[in-house]
């Protein structure tokens, strides 16, 4: 899905926050925007139409290049969790190379979260994106509230998941990097096949997740 310009040799990667109203999704991507060094990112831009409210960002604005001189460029979305604004996140998801589903940790939105996720399987397959082989990270937010489910009882609920289960505290900007992190390898994999990001381009996995994330001085990583 990601759009390659042959003119330019540059490569655009579409990374989609995803999940229910009030979840987090927005504060997900401030808060790694306020963490990434300042001259990795563009602006943060709103889209509103009609009560719908599309949040995005470009990360590396300038790109980072493999050793053969390919431009790798990403741009960041969220889309609206009211149920009302399903045509727009269908439209945002499309053609969507990675996706974090922001999940809400309060027991009172089991629910909420589930018919999510299920939201996001059906839209995914409404604009031809092969479910099974989506990178995705299922993230656990607002872990800084009372009534929670525990991690252990997440664990046991998603314990058939094949994706990474993170745990975050958005606001607090905990978890954060942690996520993106969590998903990049799975990109990297994804769009291996289809552009030879190792034998064509010089480009390993690690590279490409460090160079990804600017080697953000946050949590350790460096």
């Amino acid at each position: 899905m990601a759009l390659y310009d042959e003119e330019n040799n540059k490569l655009s990667i579409k990374l989609v926050y995803y999940g229910p109203a009030q979840s987090g999704k927005t504060t997900n991507l401030m808060r790694l925007h306020d963490i990434l060094r300042t001259d990795l990112k563009g602006e943060i831009m709103l889209m509103e139409t009609a009560n719908d409210r599309t949040l995005f960002f470009d990360l590396l604005p300038l790109g980072f290049k493999a050793p053969s001189g390919l431009l790798i460029k990403f741009k960041l979305y969220t889309v609206p969790g009211q149920v009302v604004h399903d045509s727009t996140r269908k439209a945002v998801l499309s053609r969507a190379d990675g996706v974090v589903f922001v999940a809400d940790s309060q027991r009172t939105q089991s629910v909420n979260n589930g018919e999510s996720f299920a939201n996001l399987e059906d839209n995914a397959a409404r604009v031809g994106i092969d479910f099974d082989r989506l990178p995705l990270v299922v993230q656990f937010n607002k872990r800084d509230l009372a009534n929670i489910l525990s991690e252990d009882e997440v664990m046991e609920r998603w314990r058939a998941a094949p994706w990474p289960i993170t745990f975050s505290s958005a606001l607090e900007g905990q978890g954060v990097v942690e996520t993106f992190n969590a998903l990049l390898p799975q990109v990297y994999d994804r769009l291996d096949g289809e552009f030879g990001f190792q034998q064509t381009h010089g480009l390993s996995r690690d590279d490409f997740v460090r160079q990804s994330t600017g080697q953000t001085a946050v949590d350790g990583i460096a």
